[in-house]
């Protein structure tokens, strides 16, 4: 498979699966209007999850730098670093983004930011002590390539997704308990099993959300692989800093759920396990792939001209 058709197949299968999540929300938003007689609550769900995709995709960079206590890189304290980055933004046709450098021994990296005019590339400490030039532009052109892609639009979209599926779900299962099936309120048998099914979409919607918001995280990982690769024309310096990352174990200390997605592995180090099949049950709640399925993808890639 070359470069190029590994980063049409992830795009395509990225977007089916914003597809299916949007469909979730919309479908618990139809389940829980029949169930409550109510067809403004689905015009209820879908307009918040809207204000609420927008506030979290504007104010996502100065959240996430804060989380992680980011300083900013300045070009006199790491010369090479900053040209580095400097000239893969030109190859890619992006404007420079704000350089940002987490104090943790860690290695790691994260791009974000609402777009590319305002976004954000972040390394640690730790990154900088394993990594030879050639696996920095490895790195620093994934997490470009994410900028690039418009991941940080899609990851905001589906984070705030889960939450706001999260939160439906446990309003409606909060306000069963003060309402009986069988009361003159509800309407008929009809409506008695509109609100059984309401319960149990309730109470898998999440769970299903949160799986597919695992698969897109995934997803945009092997596509900013690809398009990363694509851009320095060497997929070997990024599988060999993912094999050196990989055998770091210890977790990021400000590490946290809500951002673990952004980082370029597994921040807490759970998945960093290269030579080992991941269990499935582990896999599909993962918000990475498996390393060695990473590198096997890199080093399997061709680089073509078109």
């Amino acid at each position: 498979m070359t470069l190029y058709t590994q980063r049409t197949y992830n795009i395509w299968k990225t977007w089916l699966l914003m597809t299916a999540f949007f469909g979730i929300v919309i479908g618990v938003g139809w389940v829980f209007a029949q169930a409550y007689g109510n067809p403004g609550i689905l015009y209820i769900a879908v307009f918040f999850s809207v204000f609420m995709n927008v506030a979290s995709y504007w104010f996502s960079d100065k959240l996430v730098l804060a989380m992680h206590r980011a300083k900013p890189i300045e070009m006199k304290e790491h010369p090479e670093l900053y040209r580095i980055l400097e000239n893969l933004s030109i190859t890619a046709g992006l404007p420079m983004p704000r350089f940002f450098i987490i104090d943790d021994v860690a290695p790691n990296a994260f791009a974000t930011g609402r777009n590319a005019k305002h976004a954000v590339v972040v390394v640690t400490t730790g990154l900088l002590e394993i990594l030879d030039r050639s696996e920095l532009e490895g790195v620093l052109a994934h997490e470009l390539s994410h900028i690039g892609n418009r991941d940080m639009l899609v990851s905001t979209v589906a984070v705030v997704l889960v939450g706001f599926v999260a939160v439906l779900s446990d309003m409606f299962t909060r306000s069963m308990l003060f309402r009986s099936f069988g009361s003159d309120n509800d309407r008929g048998r009809a409506g008695a099993v509109f609100l059984l099914f309401g319960l149990v979409i309730s109470i898998l919607a999440p769970i299903i959300a949160q799986l597919l918001h695992f698969a897109i995280s995934r997803r945009r990982e092997f596509l900013a692989d690809a398009s990363g690769a694509l851009l320095t024309r060497y997929p070997e310096g990024l599988a060999s800093a993912l094999r050196k990352i990989s055998a770091y174990s210890r977790p990021l200390r400000t590490a946290s759920n809500a951002t673990a997605h952004l980082f370029l592995e597994n921040p807490f180090g759970a998945d960093r396990v290269v030579g080992q099949k991941m269990p499935w049950i582990v896999r599909i709640f993962s918000t990475h792939p498996p390393i060695e399925e990473r590198v096997n993808v890199l080093l399997g890639m061709r680089v073509e001209k078109q």
